[in-house]
Protein backbone atom coordinates (compact mmCIF):
# COMPACT_ATOMS: atom_id res chain seq x y z
CA UNK A 1 0.00 0.00 0.00
CA UNK A 2 1.36 3.40 -1.03
CA UNK A 3 0.73 6.27 1.39
CA UNK A 4 2.19 9.47 2.78
CA UNK A 5 4.57 8.80 5.67
CA UNK A 6 3.58 9.21 9.29
CA UNK A 7 5.77 10.06 12.26
CA UNK A 8 5.57 6.42 13.32
CA UNK A 9 7.31 5.44 10.04
CA UNK A 10 10.41 7.58 10.68
CA UNK A 11 12.68 4.93 12.19
CA UNK A 12 11.85 2.41 9.44
CA UNK A 13 12.45 5.08 6.79
CA UNK A 14 15.84 5.87 8.29
CA UNK A 15 16.80 2.19 8.48
CA UNK A 16 15.97 1.61 4.79
CA UNK A 17 17.81 4.74 3.65
CA UNK A 18 20.88 4.11 5.79
CA UNK A 19 21.09 0.48 4.68
CA UNK A 20 21.37 1.70 1.09
CA UNK A 21 23.77 4.44 2.17
CA UNK A 22 25.98 1.81 3.75
CA UNK A 23 26.19 0.16 0.31
CA UNK A 24 27.23 3.47 -1.28
CA UNK A 25 23.93 3.92 -3.17
CA UNK A 26 22.85 7.14 -1.43
CA UNK A 27 23.73 9.45 1.41
CA UNK A 28 22.80 8.73 5.03
CA UNK A 29 19.97 10.61 6.72
CA UNK A 30 19.80 11.32 10.45
CA UNK A 31 16.60 10.65 12.35
CA UNK A 32 16.31 14.42 12.89
CA UNK A 33 16.38 14.97 9.10
CA UNK A 34 13.66 12.35 8.68
CA UNK A 35 11.44 13.98 11.31
CA UNK A 36 12.08 17.45 9.84
CA UNK A 37 11.01 16.30 6.38
CA UNK A 38 8.44 13.60 7.19
CA UNK A 39 5.77 15.43 5.13
CA UNK A 40 7.96 14.98 2.04
CA UNK A 41 7.98 11.18 2.28
CA UNK A 42 5.91 8.52 0.62
CA UNK A 43 6.14 4.99 1.98
CA UNK A 44 5.12 1.67 0.52
CA UNK A 45 3.92 -0.79 3.14
CA UNK A 46 3.39 -4.52 2.99
CA UNK A 47 1.64 -6.20 5.91
CA UNK A 48 2.00 -2.97 7.90
CA UNK A 49 5.78 -2.80 7.43
CA UNK A 50 7.56 -0.07 5.44
CA UNK A 51 9.34 -1.74 2.53
CA UNK A 52 10.06 1.28 0.33
CA UNK A 53 10.47 5.05 0.61
CA UNK A 54 10.99 8.22 -1.36
CA UNK A 55 10.65 11.95 -0.73
CA UNK A 56 9.64 14.94 -2.84
CA UNK A 57 11.35 18.08 -1.60
CA UNK A 58 10.24 21.44 -3.02
CA UNK A 59 13.21 23.64 -3.94
CA UNK A 60 11.76 26.49 -5.95
CA UNK A 61 8.51 27.59 -7.59
CA UNK A 62 8.96 25.18 -10.47
CA UNK A 63 11.55 22.70 -9.16
CA UNK A 64 11.53 19.80 -6.71
CA UNK A 65 14.02 17.11 -5.78
CA UNK A 66 13.16 13.43 -5.56
CA UNK A 67 15.24 12.04 -2.72
CA UNK A 68 15.98 8.77 -1.00
CA UNK A 69 14.33 6.29 -3.39
CA UNK A 70 14.97 3.00 -1.58
CA UNK A 71 13.37 -0.43 -1.21
CA UNK A 72 14.36 -3.26 1.12
CA UNK A 73 16.36 -5.99 -0.64
CA UNK A 74 13.74 -8.72 -0.32
CA UNK A 75 11.22 -6.53 -2.19
CA UNK A 76 13.50 -5.06 -4.86
CA UNK A 77 12.74 -5.58 -8.54
CA UNK A 78 9.01 -5.92 -7.83
CA UNK A 79 7.95 -2.46 -9.02
CA UNK A 80 7.84 -0.79 -5.59
CA UNK A 81 10.37 1.93 -6.50
CA UNK A 82 8.48 2.64 -9.73
CA UNK A 83 5.25 3.15 -7.78
CA UNK A 84 7.02 5.48 -5.35
CA UNK A 85 8.53 7.51 -8.20
CA UNK A 86 5.18 7.78 -9.95
CA UNK A 87 3.59 9.02 -6.71
CA UNK A 88 6.27 11.73 -6.54
CA UNK A 89 5.60 12.69 -10.18
CA UNK A 90 1.85 12.93 -9.50
CA UNK A 91 2.35 15.08 -6.42
CA UNK A 92 4.79 17.36 -8.25
CA UNK A 93 2.30 17.80 -11.09
CA UNK A 94 -0.54 18.47 -8.61
CA UNK A 95 1.61 21.17 -6.94
CA UNK A 96 2.41 22.82 -10.28
CA UNK A 97 6.06 21.76 -10.32
CA UNK A 98 7.41 21.78 -13.88
CA UNK A 99 10.53 19.67 -13.34
CA UNK A 100 12.06 17.35 -10.81
CA UNK A 101 15.67 16.40 -10.31
CA UNK A 102 17.71 13.75 -8.58
CA UNK A 103 21.30 13.62 -7.42
CA UNK A 104 22.23 9.98 -7.81
CA UNK A 105 24.99 7.40 -7.83
CA UNK A 106 22.92 5.20 -10.17
CA UNK A 107 21.96 7.35 -13.19
CA UNK A 108 21.14 4.32 -15.35
CA UNK A 109 18.16 3.58 -13.10
CA UNK A 110 16.67 7.07 -13.42
CA UNK A 111 17.19 7.17 -17.21
CA UNK A 112 14.45 4.52 -17.43
CA UNK A 113 12.00 7.05 -15.98
CA UNK A 114 12.81 9.92 -18.33
CA UNK A 115 15.55 11.67 -16.36
CA UNK A 116 18.42 13.22 -18.31
CA UNK A 117 21.90 14.02 -17.03
CA UNK A 118 22.54 17.76 -16.67
CA UNK A 119 25.45 19.91 -15.65
CA UNK A 120 25.35 20.88 -11.95
CA UNK A 121 25.58 24.53 -12.90
CA UNK A 122 22.12 24.39 -14.54
CA UNK A 123 20.50 23.78 -11.15
CA UNK A 124 19.92 26.67 -8.73
CA UNK A 125 22.48 27.17 -5.97
CA UNK A 126 19.73 26.68 -3.39
CA UNK A 127 19.75 22.93 -4.03
CA UNK A 128 23.31 22.64 -2.78
CA UNK A 129 22.36 23.70 0.78
CA UNK A 130 22.45 20.08 1.95
CA UNK A 131 25.60 19.32 -0.04
CA UNK A 132 27.77 21.79 1.85
CA UNK A 133 27.01 19.88 5.08
CA UNK A 134 28.02 16.55 3.55
CA UNK A 135 31.41 15.02 4.40
CA UNK A 136 31.82 14.10 0.70
CA UNK A 137 31.41 17.73 -0.48
CA UNK A 138 32.46 18.94 -3.02
CA UNK A 139 33.47 15.68 -4.72
CA UNK A 140 30.62 13.33 -3.88
CA UNK A 141 30.33 11.78 -7.33
CA UNK A 142 26.55 12.10 -7.54
CA UNK A 143 25.11 12.69 -11.00
CA UNK A 144 22.53 15.47 -11.36
CA UNK A 145 19.54 14.49 -13.53
CA UNK A 146 16.35 16.31 -14.48
CA UNK A 147 12.91 15.23 -15.69
CA UNK A 148 10.24 17.54 -17.11
CA UNK A 149 6.81 16.91 -15.57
Amino acid sequence: MLTKARISDAREIQKIINTHAGEGKMLQRSILEIYDTIRDFFVFKKKGRVIGVTALSICWEDLAEIRSVAVIKSESRKGVAAKLLKASFREAKKLGIKKVFVLTYIPEYFKKYGFNIVDKSTLPHKIWKDCVKCPKFPDCGETPMVKQI
